[in-house]
């Protein structure tokens, strides 16, 4: 599976369990920890914990993906997932506007908005 099809496949994972503001930035040209940033939001502590425990789940069992770090899934105000090439970012709204990541990593070229 390449970086950009595990990106996809994640995102409509994401999307599926009702997350908000998918989006996806290509950084392999900017830093050596990964090809891709998965970013999207839930409206609330316990919509961002389900969101992330659905996606470590779901890749585990039906495509033996798991993630070489997790943290912050408990807390539930935000969650990251490193799937190597790929590292997902879950953030509540008040967390992902205060943290502003695409801002941090886009070029104008590179952030796509995921869409079903």
């Amino acid at each position: 599976m390449t970086s950009l099809e595990k990106v996809q496949l994640i995102c409509k994972i994401l999307s599926d369990r009702k997350a908000v503001g998918i989006v996806y930035i290509a950084v392999e040209d900017k830093t050596s920890l990964c090809d891709y940033f998965v970013i999207a939001g839930g409206r609330s502590k316990t919509q961002v914990k389900s969101i992330a425990e659905n996606l470590e789940e779901k890749l585990e069992k039906e495509y033996s993906i798991i993630p070489q770090r997790r943290e912050g899934v408990q807390g539930g105000r935000w969650a990251v997932l490193d799937y190597a090439d790929v590292i997902v970012h879950l953030f509540g709204d008040e967390e992902r506007d205060f943290y502003r990541l695409e801002r941090l990593w886009e070029d104008g070229g590179n952030l796509t908005r995921y869409e079903d």
